[in-house]
């Protein structure tokens, strides 16, 4: 038989539970920028970077968003084909392209922010006040904590 040190329990395990927890509330936004505005997880978070930025490069989305280049691209793509955004060619580097909202693209920035802001307030009522506060510190600490280390 094997000992309590020997198994590990993935519901109790720290970093599954914040993959799982991440992983549900991710699905519960989808579901409403899904409905509403018709995009994907990658073209959401594009179009988030580029209403926060503004004008960026596919690299620079992917590092922000934790995002693969190749979902970028398509994200990149399919928001091109809605006249969302333009790419512009870089002057000294012609292989970097400068991603920019367009004004259809801006309308839907400022569809979008609501959805998120009241996403969170709703997910955050969920806790009372003094956990709030408090969840947000211990994830900036264990954010800080790991980026410390690398």
């Amino acid at each position: 038989m094997a000992s309590q040190d020997d198994v590990l329990e993935l519901e109790t395990f720290l970093p599954y539970r914040l993959y799982h927890l991440a992983d549900l509330v991710s699905r519960e936004f989808a579901r409403i920028y899904k409905d509403r505005l018709g995009l994907t997880r990658p073209e959401w978070r594009t179009l988030a970077g580029l209403g926060q930025h503004g004008t960026m490069t596919a690299t620079a989305l992917g590092e922000q968003s934790s995002m693969h280049k190749t979902k970028v691209s398509r994200a990149v793509a399919e928001l091109e084909r809605r006249r969302w955004l333009t790419r512009s060619p870089d002057e000294k580097d012609g292989r970097i392209e400068h991603l920019t909202l367009t004004k259809a693209g801006h309308v839907a920035y400022r569809d979008m922010v609501p959805l998120a802001k009241n996403f969170e307030r709703d997910l955050l009522g969920k806790l009372q006040s003094s956990d709030q506060d408090h969840i947000v510190q211990l994830l900036r600490k264990l954010e800080s904590a790991i980026l410390d280390r690398s």
